[in-house]
């Protein structure tokens, strides 16, 4: 779905390139997350992808076409959302979704059901001017919906909303990958890339220092030892094993078996934990 090649860009006036020779691909239906700090690049890749920023070097194809061939069209088959969302502060949250609905020639979704989706119907015809932060943020991630795009861009899409609405546009972003739609995500926050993300790329100073799966990284940078805390005399006692051959540890089958287990866990480093260790740098 996305291919790109040695692709560096350098704003004007600055003395180093905001993005560095990077090289990646997302596949078809699939989820990347693009992780880093602010200022690594994140923003700064997806404004290519999208069209926004032209003078770059490089390769970048997208659709299995060159971006810079692909024209008005192009935008017909993607949805965008902005980190910062950027409504028409004086139209209500209906009349937004009714005007971008307006400006695509395909099909595209009935605006008072995306609404509903995000828990906005009674909002509707309220001024977004009026809207809370994170309703503007739900606002801005149905709007990158109502084309019904195959390649989404999604920048920070869970930013300022609380658990219950956060949840809610993580299981929406899971519906748009099991209709097979390809979601481009960056984001500094480890926790949703790694319940959202197949695979994810640590950008760091515009460079890409690793892309792999969650789960591939949190086995490999893991302790492989589980930890099992247990009651006995109305004390909490933990024990430590090796995940070696732990079947056939007789004080570990013994202490299953005899007292009274909590909890047990395995010592899986988190992604942040993995991406500090990696590129030595804080996720701020």
């Amino acid at each position: 779905m996305i291919r790109v090649e040695n692709l560096s860009f350098q704003y004007e006036g600055s003395e180093k390139l905001a993005v560095d020779d990077i090289s990646f691909d997302v596949k078809k239906g699939e989820i990347l997350g693009f992780l880093g700090p602010s200022g690594a690049g994140k923003s700064t890749t997806q404004k290519i992808l999208i069209g926004l920023l032209k003078q770059y070097q490089g390769s970048v194809e997208i659709f299995g076409k060159d971006l810079n061939t692909l024209g008005k069209s192009y935008y017909e088959r993607i949805g965008v959302s902005f980190e910062m969302p950027n409504h028409y502060q004086k139209l209500t949250g209906l009349e937004n979704l009714q005007f971008f609905k307006s400006l695509y020639a395909s099909e595209t979704e009935n605006p008072m059901e995306l609404l509903e989706k995000v828990g906005l119907q009674e909002d509707a015809n309220t001024r977004v001017a009026n809207y809370s932060k994170g309703m503007q943020m739900r606002l801005n991630f149905i709007r990158a919906l109502i084309n019904k795009p195959e390649l989404l861009f999604l920048d920070e899409p869970t930013a300022g909303l609380d658990p219950i609405n956060a949840r809610n546009i993580k299981d929406m972003i899971f519906e748009e990958k099991k209709k097979g739609h390809t979601i481009f995500l960056t984001t500094h926050n480890m926790t949703v890339a790694d319940e959202l993300c197949d695979r994810v790329a640590f950008i760091v100073d515009g460079k890409i220092v690793l892309v792999d799966s969650p789960r591939k990284l949190k086995i490999q940078q893991g302790e492989r030892i589980v930890k099992v805390a247990y009651l006995k005399e109305n004390e909490l006692l933990e024990e430590e094993f090796s995940l070696d051959q732990l079947g056939d540890n007789g004080k570990f089958i013994n202490l299953i078996k005899n007292e009274n287990i909590q909890t047990i866990h395995t010592l899986e480093s988190t992604l942040e934990d993995i991406f500090i260790r990696v590129t030595g740098r804080e996720l701020i």
